[in-house]
């Protein structure tokens, strides 16, 4: 496992994060049994795995609640990371939900403590002046935010200091190289890519758009004719499956597992502090983990972006996965 500096910090970060949403399942990904989970979280420690994202809004707190109980006796091992919700930033509220989820986590302090989504209502000088004073409390270590477009993350950044900021960022999903990464690595903040496999369209399972479950074909890279999709384009299956079907012939050519080559090519991006994959059973953590000691030659990195130029040209500037006018910026 190879580690990496969190922003500006002396924090060092495991290269491959555990994300502790998929360990209790949901809409997406269905019901997940409880040894499974225990078994996932122990493989990634095994693995050198030292950091762990998880967020209230998780099963309304059943992550974090697993993770206190599997984590009691280790803690001080682990760089743990949690999230508030953007229903809770104004500041009573998020003082005290940030002592609710420091009790399911069973600790006394997060090591980075984010925002989940920015919100157009309450004003994000209150929001993160709260979260200051949680760090002067010793309750945060740092602070960091999740799902922020360019504008709030100017805002965050002048003059409070955020060292992270997690977004949706692989191979099939590369909205954040325009504006977005540019600013991140400007300022030092650290960028946390969830999603890193893109809902395994980029574990090589599937090989066409009718083959992809209606709750992970809801993305804009698909229509907007798909079940319970939330935006208004036409999305670009063709064009997504044929840069799946490159992708696959180059992680062949190499010999390489496609999972292992397509989180080799996000961690080879400037500005990425750490990959946040999920894993549902012990062997999935494990084999996430050993993606961090494949490292990809120029030539290979060149032509794996070159397969999906084509689907970033399509999704442009706008980082919301989900919706077409974009919750990441302010309007």
């Amino acid at each position: 496992m190879k580690y990496r500096t969190l922003g500006t910090t002396d924090i060092e970060v495991s290269a491959v994060c555990l994300g502790a949403w998929s360990l209790i399942g949901d809409f997406t990904w269905g019901r997940q049994g409880r040894r499974d989970s225990v078994a996932a979280i122990h493989a990634a420690l095994d693995a050198g795995v030292n950091f762990i994202d998880t967020a209230e809004a998780y099963g309304e707190g059943e992550s974090e609640t697993l993770l206190g109980e599997v984590l009691a006796g280790r803690r001080r091992e682990i760089v743990l990371a949690s999230k508030v919700s953007v229903e809770n930033l104004r500041p009573d509220d998020l003082k005290q939900h940030c002592a609710d989820s420091l009790q399911r986590l069973r600790t006394d302090y997060l090591d980075l403590y984010q925002v989940h989504w920015p919100s157009p209502d309450v004003p994000l000088a209150d929001t993160l002046g709260a979260m200051e004073q949680l760090k002067r409390e010793g309750k945060v270590r740092v602070i960091g935010v999740s799902n922020f477009g360019v504008g709030y993350l100017r805002e965050a950044m002048a003059p409070r200091r955020v060292e992270s900021n997690q977004l949706c960022y692989n191979l099939l999903w590369r909205a954040i190289e325009y504006e977005l990464k540019p600013l991140c690595v400007a300022g030092g903040v650290g960028v946390l890519c969830y999603s890193p496999l893109c809902q395994g369209l980029l574990t090589g399972k599937f090989t066409s758009a009718d083959e992809v479950p209606v709750t992970r074909a809801r993305m804009r890279l698909f229509s907007k004719d798909r079940p319970h999709s939330r935006h208004d384009e036409e999305g670009c299956e063709d064009e997504l499956f044929a840069a799946v079907a490159q992708i696959r012939r180059v992680a062949g050519r190499i010999g390489e597992p496609m999972a292992h080559v397509s989180l080799a090519w996000l961690l080879a991006q400037e500005g990425v502090a750490s990959v946040v994959t999920g894993a549902r059973n012990a062997a999935q953590a494990a084999e996430n983990a050993k993606a961090a000691d494949l490292e990809l030659p120029a030539d290979v990195l060149a032509e794996l972006s070159a397969a999906t130029e084509t689907v970033k040209a399509y999704v442009g500037a706008n980082a919301d996965i989900w919706e077409s006018v974009s919750r990441m910026e302010r309007h």
